[in-house]
Formats: C-alpha cells, sequence, structure tokens
C-alpha cells in the first residue's frame, strides 16, 4: 500500500496535467532558493509553472494520462514546467534563464501530445510568439488591401487634383 504522501502528489502531478498543454522537462541542480523564485516569476508572467515532483511518480501519472513515454529524461534532479497556452513563451523564459543563472539545462519535454528532445525544446525558444505570429499574418493580409485602396482612390484623387487646378487656373484669370 502506497503512503499517502504519495498518493497526494500523485493527485497533484494529475491536476497539473489536466490543466496544461504540454510541459518541459528542467535539470535544476544548483540553483539557490532565490534564483528558483526568479525563473518561476519570469514562468507565472509567460503563463506557465515550474513544480517539483518525484520522478516515478511523474513516470506513473504520464502513464496514466497516455501521454509519451519520456522517461530517459526523469532522472536526477528534475523540475517539470507546465505551459498553459503557448510553448514558445516557456520555452522563451526557459533559454533566458539557462543564460543568465548558467546552471538549468532543459532536458526535454511533452509538446502538443508528443515527447521532444532537449535540442527541439530549444529551438521552441527561437521561434516567435503565437502574438507575434498573427501580428505577422494580419499584417500580410491586410497589405493587399491597403493597395487595393489606394488603387481605387487613384481616379478620385485624379479628378480632386484636376478640379483644384482647374479652380486655381480660373481665380489666377
Amino acid at each position: 500500500m502506497p503512503a499517502q504522501s504519495k498518493i497526494d502528489m500523485l493527485e497533484k502531478v494529475n491536476a497539473s496535467l489536466d490543466q496544461a498543454q504540454g510541459l518541459f522537462v528542467v535539470d535544476y541542480r544548483g540553483l539557490s532558493v532565490k534564483e528558483a523564485q526568479e525563473v518561476r516569476r519570469a514562468l507565472r508572467d509567460a503563463g506557465a509553472q515550474m513544480k517539483v515532483y518525484k520522478n516515478n511518480i511523474v513516470k506513473i501519472a504520464l502513464k496514466n494520462a497516455d501521454m509519451p513515454n519520456i522517461d530517459d529524461m526523469l532522472s536526477g534532479t528534475c523540475a517539470y514546467v507546465f505551459y498553459d497556452k503557448d510553448p514558445v513563451e516557456a520555452a522563451k523564459v526557459l533559454k533566458d534563464e539557462s543564460k543568465k543563472l548558467n546552471k538549468m539545462e532543459v532536458l526535454g519535454g511533452i509538446v502538443e501530445g508528443k515527447a521532444i528532445d532537449a535540442d527541439t525544446a530549444k529551438a521552441y525558444a527561437d521561434l516567435p510568439s503565437r502574438d507575434q505570429l498573427i501580428a505577422q499574418l494580419v499584417f500580410v493580409m491586410a497589405s493587399p488591401l491597403s493597395g487595393i485602396a489606394q488603387v481605387c482612390a487613384g481616379p478620385a484623387r485624379g479628378l480632386v487634383t484636376a478640379l483644384s487646378a482647374l479652380k486655381d487656373q480660373k481665380e489666377a484669370a
């Protein structure tokens, strides 16, 4: 019979997995409490949470949730970064904080229901965020429309210019 504390931790992991779109696995060895708080604060601002659970309990929770097998990443001192919406924002924070502190390493994770390795997780940090992509899409879609509007307004603009020149000519005479 497992201890009640382990059952409670499994319930917490299950709740974190249910609320999150995915997760990153981070080796946080060497971080001080203050540094860990800074990382958690930065992640919270990006819509993510960093939690520390026992690796074996996370393995059980992932298996129960029918998520990909990432057992090879789950060894040593692991923290789990659960993100709500955009994996890119969380990956950017992890990349920035690991560069700044030089003590933290991203080991991989689960994004869009698929297991990813450390290199893929780091590549997510180089992508534009969801909001940036939407802005780029709107710009690309709006460019032809503004061009069409300018072309349609051209004849009217020409007529106004011609009438103004005619008015100026009559006033001068």
